[in-house]
């Protein structure tokens, strides 16, 4: 990786006696795609804004190309911004609109659409400068916010929620062209999303927030393999999380005995057992469970499960072997898929 472009260092913004942003450290290396995860009210988006200037700091410092922004405002940071609603202006035409940026920076009208035509054919719109705004649909007119924001040459693209408003298919299409798109162009992206599936497919690195704070930061496949803590196993969906004494490789729980990764210390933890870790085994063989529900996922069935005591499993199951609701099944535990949190 390079020098970081952007760094935040102890970055706080309070909302009264509240830190919505908590003394946060953050760094964004060139050409490094950052999302941002998190519930509601996690401080992800206030993040966003102090990085963009639209949101002042109460301490600490945000630095874009080693140069604190204190003071800089925000159409002089040389950061693009996009929007879950895109925000585009229903008078002008999709042309007028990705040349705003530029008409702003002194561009010539022959530099606007050459640019234009460029952007609208990496995003895959071409010859659709004279188009009307209100003509598109809810994917195109966010190809077209993309393409304004990127118009300028932006040195950090950041992005809000920017497939928040379209249905699921065409944000799973979508994620995958905007992560072609911007390794095509070496951008540096910050993004904010609450879609983990989202999130992950996009990003280098994954950056979950709880209550303004950096929960847990690393790629991709290991923040999904190795959560932080409960709160992040949670966060990514995994339920099966249970309190554990541990002795000898072996984790006494509520559901039995459990094995652990070797070298987990003994002691009191909290461990996590992914779905595809709980196996479906004959009665004699593993903790006695009622099937109480079935949800199909696409590639798998998730199976929820009531043992006699102790909170409910998951199992991913697939569809030809998941059981019944009402059946009985025995369960089993991988020690693979079995993850101390901190």
């Amino acid at each position: 990786m390079t020098d970081a472009l952007l760094r935040l260092r102890n970055a706080t913004v309070r909302f009264g006696a509240r830190a919505v942003l908590d003394a946060v450290d953050l760094d964004v290396d060139e050409h490094e795609i950052v999302c941002v995860l998190g519930p509601s009210g996690s401080g992800k988006s206030t993040l966003l804004r102090a990085v963009a200037g639209l949101q002042g700091l109460d301490g600490g410092q945000v630095l874009l190309g080693g140069r604190d922004q204190r003071g800089v405002p925000a159409h002089k940071r040389g950061v693009g911004l996009m929007f879950q609603d895109h925000q585009l202006f229903p008078q002008r035409d999709v042309a007028g609109n990705v040349a705003f940026g530029l008409r702003m920076h002194g561009a010539s009208r022959g530099e606007q659409a050459d640019r234009v035509a460029e952007l609208l054919d990496l995003v895959g719109l071409p010859n659709a400068q004279r188009r009307a705004v209100a003509s598109l649909s809810g994917g195109e007119q966010q190809r077209v916010a993309l393409a304004r924001a990127l118009a300028p040459r932006p040195r950090l693209l950041m992005l809000d929620e920017p497939l928040g408003q379209l249905d699921r298919s065409l944000r799973e299409r979508l994620v995958v062209e905007l992560r072609e798109l911007f390794d095509e162009l070496g951008t540096t992206v910050l993004a904010v999303t609450h879609d983990q599936g989202e999130a992950f497919a996009l990003a280098d690195r994954v950056v979950v927030m709880r209550d303004g704070r950096i929960a847990q930061s690393g790629t991709p496949l290991e923040v999904w393999q190795h959560p932080a803590d409960e709160f992040v196993a949670r966060f990514l969906g995994f339920d099966n999380v249970v309190d554990a004494a541990v002795k000898g490789g072996v984790a006494a729980t509520v559901w039995g005995s459990i094995p652990v990764p070797t070298g987990t210390p003994a002691g009191r933890h909290k461990i996590l057992v992914r779905p595809a870790g709980v196996r479906l085994v004959s009665l004699d063989e593993g903790l006695p469970c009622e099937v109480v529900a079935r949800t199909f996922r696409g590639t798998h069935v998730a199976v929820r499960l009531q043992p006699k005591e102790g909170p409910r499993l998951e199992a991913a199951c697939a569809l030809r072997e998941a059981p019944g609701v009402g059946e009985t099944v025995g369960v089993a535990f991988d020690a693979g898929d079995v993850v101390v949190l901190g």
